[in-house]
C-alpha cells in the first residue's frame, strides 16, 4: 500500500495506485491494451509509465520485468511466437539497445509486438541525458518503418486501437509515445 499522507490520506487500493495516481487513469490504459487481446507485457521500468506498470502487478496478466530493453524485446517476440499478444513497456533511451533487435528480428521477420514508451526529454524538459534521445525518438522509429502515435489519456485508447489494427496488417512493430502527464 501506498503511504495514505503522500496520496492525501487515500490509500493506494481506495483509487490511487502506490505511486499516488489516479487508478482510474492507469485502469484505463490497461483495459484498453486488454481489450484490444494485449496478452503479455513486459519491459523496463520508467517512471512515465510506472503507473500502469502498477496496475499491471495487480493484473492477472501480470508483469515480467526485464534488466535491458532488447531483453524485453525478445521476450515479447518469443512470447508472439508462442501465441500471445505482446507489448513492452520502456523509456525512450532503451530504443538504442533495442534497435539491432528490432531490425534484424522483429522488421524482417515481421514479429509484431506494441512498444509503450515513456518519451523522456520531451520538448527539452528533462535531466540532460534524455535530451538528445527525446529530441529525436520519434524521428528514428519512423526512419526504420515504426509508426508512432503519441497520445493524450483521453486518446489513448484510440491510439492503442489504430496501434493494434496497424500491427495486425502489417506485423511488424508500432509504438505510442508516452509524454509527461499522459498516464498522471
Amino acid at each position: 500500500m501506498g503511504d495514505p499522507k503522500r496520496n492525501g490520506g487515500v490509500a493506494a487500493g481506495a483509487g490511487l495506485n502506490e505511486r499516488g495516481t489516479p487508478r482510474d487513469v492507469s485502469s484505463r490504459c490497461l483495459e484498453a491494451l486488454k481489450a484490444r487481446g494485449f496478452n503479455f507485457f513486459t519491459g523496463v521500468a520508467d517512471s512515465l509509465v510506472a503507473s500502469l506498470i502498477d496496475e499491471l502487478t495487480l493484473d492477472p496478466a501480470g508483469y515480467i520485468p526485464a534488466v535491458r530493453e532488447d531483453l524485453a524485446i525478445g521476450l515479447a517476440s518469443g512470447a508472439y511466437l508462442a501465441g500471445r499478444w505482446p507489448a513492452v513497456l520502456m523509456q525512450n533511451s532503451g530504443l538504442g539497445y533495442c534497435l539491432n533487435a528490432l531490425t534484424s528480428l522483429n522488421l524482417i521477420y515481421k514479429i509484431p509486438l506494441l512498444m509503450i514508451v515513456g518519451h523522456r526529454g520531451h520538448l527539452g524538459k528533462d535531466a540532460p541525458e534524455h535530451l538528445v534521445m527525446g529530441a529525436h525518438c520519434e524521428a528514428l522509429l519512423k526512419e526504420i518503418g515504426i509508426p508512432v502515435w503519441r497520445p493524450d489519456s483521453a486518446q489513448f485508447p484510440e491510439a492503442v486501437a489504430q496501434a493494434d489494427a496497424w500491427m495486425r496488417q502489417e506485423r511488424i512493430p508500432a509504438t505510442i509515445l508516452i509524454r509527461p502527464g499522459v498516464l498522471e
